[in-house]
């Protein structure tokens, strides 16, 4: 190809000039953990968020950076190795929070840097009310505009098409490669700024203001520009600092019960004590989890409106489930063939073949295809006299007329009444093979050879490969799912029993939707569902995670609470299993920083008063070599978890499908335990260094 689709790139820079060219793979374009860039940008936003106007967002670091502060005043004052090195160490644990945060963000911010290079200065060809046409900046197009788009031309800001039919190109914001098809009316209107038209002329309605196009909010949602913590996380951060205000009269008391018993305790070792035993490491790592879990979803191209919609979807207890796309693959396949009266499967198959060798829907390339895996029977080239029926609404059948045979496959009654017509009889049983298919929710299609009707076409509509175990994994959860159709009730309880639902909605109506949703919020559930039309509004609004399609209707994006840019309604599934991974993370992270508390408590404390209270020596089970080795290898393993901790806070703790108990126990055992045992055995490693290279 050449010309215009050629000279430019997804972002209409010209491709000679456009060193940085979008990512291919779209917006979840994904990046190593350990890209140097994001480690470089995360190195030098670190530094910047020692401002103490941003520090003060964190009561838990902000208290360790004004600890820095005092600690750094008395090196000072009472300049020591020992306090020096307090200090730098405290000063790193500080640090060390605000780099697993820009580390967060930072790979928002490398997503947010390819969706700019996307969205360039875009010239637009704005229709005026004489029709004529006036070039002008899409920055400058305002709510209600007209644009004339045609071949090779980017979509200036999001809109409906009035007017024609296109392939649209939207790898530069799914990564499909595969262009879609758009057009005026329906469900499919709906297109979005900075995706280039392939072929054909349309006209489109802008429907973002200035600055708020679709492509705006992704870039502010990727890098973070809109977060807002969620009301779990306010509700942790609110327990960390009532934990870390307790802990401050406590650990001041030691210093006049010290020299009560006779001990002399410094300063410095006050705020080292008090920096340990406060939670420091979920304190530095709660931001970062939080924003890392809506980071995992844009990299599966799901672009959540809050971090309130990820936490809520790990709290869903009720699935709603389009059929048609989700559970089904969406096309009714051929899937056996029956006889009736004295003929055979195979001539049902020849004759159903030959009906459907001009078809080229999905179900008739299947019965080819069928007919061919089954008795070898292979698609002809038909020669001589012959033509193709195709199928209409008013005969509600298709077939072919070849030499002196007229072969038609339909709808049961259809094909009855057009054997009866042609003087031809009703085969005994064809009845019961019909009501037999339609009650296993699949479709019958009858066929006919002239007046002689030869067998039976099973159509089904058939089952994902694997939902069921999905479905499976979900129960075990505690989720309950529902298959929502617009089938009647025998239908969609056929394939629901086979897909493994837990239950079912037939005969779906927006307004029956809207109803169920009401009924189980009632009842104290949180629901997740998808939509991609306008009839979908409703019920998306109501939803507690409501997943619009990408390729559906302004009116479904705007009211549902995540956009899947890959419109597949399957990636529910995923959004609410991703959901769970962040609850899982805060709670074992959470879990993790607590259990360290206890080693710190073993290290510290027995280590301070020993020489006054030689009892305490019993707790002294690690056997740390001096009073000053134990505090500063706390302090340093209190800085150094943080750090060892950052990838499992981007990555998430693997969650595993099963109930509240098991996860609870899992936790407890693996983080609670785990966070016990690792700072014994880390403080005492330390210890021994400092003692090996005669630090203490």
């Amino acid at each position: 190809m050449t010309g215009a689709v050629d000279a430019v790139d997804g972002a209409g820079v010209p491709v000679s000039a456009n060193p940085n060219p979008p990512n291919p793979r779209g917006v979840a374009g994904q990046r190593s953990l350990f890209d140097p860039e994001i480690l470089r940008y995360a190195g030098i936003e670190a530094v910047k968020k020692l401002d103490p106007r941003v520090q003060v967002k964190n009561p838990v670091m902000f208290i360790v950076l004004i600890g820095t502060i005092v600690t750094f005043s008395e090196s000072i004052a009472h300049p020591t190795l020992f306090s020096w090195s307090i200090t730098a160490w405290l000063f790193l644990t500080v640090l060390f929070a605000n780099f697993a945060e820009a580390m967060a963000e930072g790979r928002g911010k490398a997503q947010a840097d390819t969706l700019r290079r996307m969205r360039s200065e875009t010239a637009a060809r704005r229709l005026g009310a004489g029709g004529e046409e006036t070039r002008v900046l899409a920055s400058e197009l305002a709510r209600g505009d007209l644009v004339v788009c045609e071949a090779g031309d980017l979509i200036p800001s999001d809109g409906e098409i009035v007017e024609g039919v296109a392939s649209v190109d939207e790898s530069a914001i799914t990564g499909e490669s595969a262009p879609v098809i758009r057009e005026s009316g329906g469900d499919r209107s709906a297109v979005t700024g900075g995706t280039k038209v392939l072929s054909d002329r349309i006209v489109v309605r802008i429907t973002a203001e200035r600055g708020k196009t679709f492509m705006d909010r992704m870039i502010a949602l990727v890098e973070g520009a809109n977060r807002q913590k969620t009301p779990n996380e306010v509700a942790l951060t609110i327990l960390l600092s009532v934990l870390t205000i307790v802990f401050i009269p406590v650990v001041v008391a030691l210093r006049p019960f010290g020299h009560y018993a006779g001990a002399t305790v410094s300063v410095v070792v006050l705020v080292a004590l008090l920096v340990c035993l406060i939670p420091t490491t979920i304190g530095a790592l709660l931001s970062a989890i939080g924003i890392a879990g809506m980071d995992r979803l844009v990299q599966r191209n799901v672009l959540a409106m809050s971090g309130r919609a990820v936490e809520a979807a790990g709290d869903v207890q009720t699935l709603l489930l389009d059929k048609t796309g989700t559970i089904t693959l969406g096309n009714r396949m051929a899937h056996a063939f029956y006889p009736a009266g004295h003929h055979t499967e195979e001539e049902v198959a020849d004759a159903a073949q030959l009906a459907s060798l001009a078809d080229e829907t999905p179900e008739g390339r299947s019965i080819v295809v069928l007919a061919k895996e089954r008795f070898g029977i292979r698609e002809r080239e038909l020669t001589g006299s012959h033509e193709f029926v195709p199928f209409s609404a008013s005969t509600r059948m298709s077939g072919l007329d070849v030499a002196d045979r007229q072969i038609r496959k339909g709808a049961a009654e259809a094909v009855r009444r057009w054997v009866t017509e042609h003087g031809g009889a009703i085969p005994e049983g064809l009845d019961d093979i019909v009501g037999s298919i339609a009650r296993q929710g699949a479709t019958p299609l009858v066929v006919a050879d002239g007046p002689d009707i030869l067998g039976v076409v099973e159509l089904k509509d058939v089952v994902k490969e694997g939902i069921r175990e999905r479905f499976a994994e979900m129960r075990a959860a505690g989720i309950r799912t529902v298959m929502i159709t617009g089938d009647n009730p025998l239908t969609a309880a056929a394939i629901a029993q086979e897909a493994g639902v837990d239950d079912f909605l037939a005969e779906a109506t927006p307004e029956t939707k809207l109803e169920l949703i009401k009924a189980e919020q009632e009842g104290g559930r949180l629901v997740a569902m998808t939509g991609d039309g306008t009839n979908d509004a409703p019920a998306l609004a109501q939803a507690d995670v409501g997943v619009a399609m990408n390729t559906g209707t302004t009116a479904a994006k705007e009211a549902g609470n995540m956009v899947d840019l890959d419109s597949n309604p399957t990636k529910l599934i995923t959004i609410v299993e991703i959901g769970k991974q962040l609850l899982i993370t805060r709670g074992s992270l959470t879990t993790f920083s607590i259990a360290n508390d206890v080693a710190k408590y073993f290290a510290i404390i027995p280590a301070l008063f020993v020489a006054t209270y030689p009892q305490l020596n019993s707790l002294n089970i690690m056997k740390l070599h001096s009073p000053t080795s134990a505090v500063l290898a706390a302090v340093i393993f209190n800085a150094l978890v943080i750090i060892a901790l950052i990838p499992l806070a981007l990555r998430g703790v693997r969650w595993r499908p099963s109930g509240a108990q098991a996860i609870l126990r899992r936790n407890v055992w693996i983080y609670g335990v785990g966070g016990v045992i690792v700072p014994f055995v880390g403080i005492k490693l330390i210890d021994l260094f400092l003692t090996a290279v005669h630090w203490y």
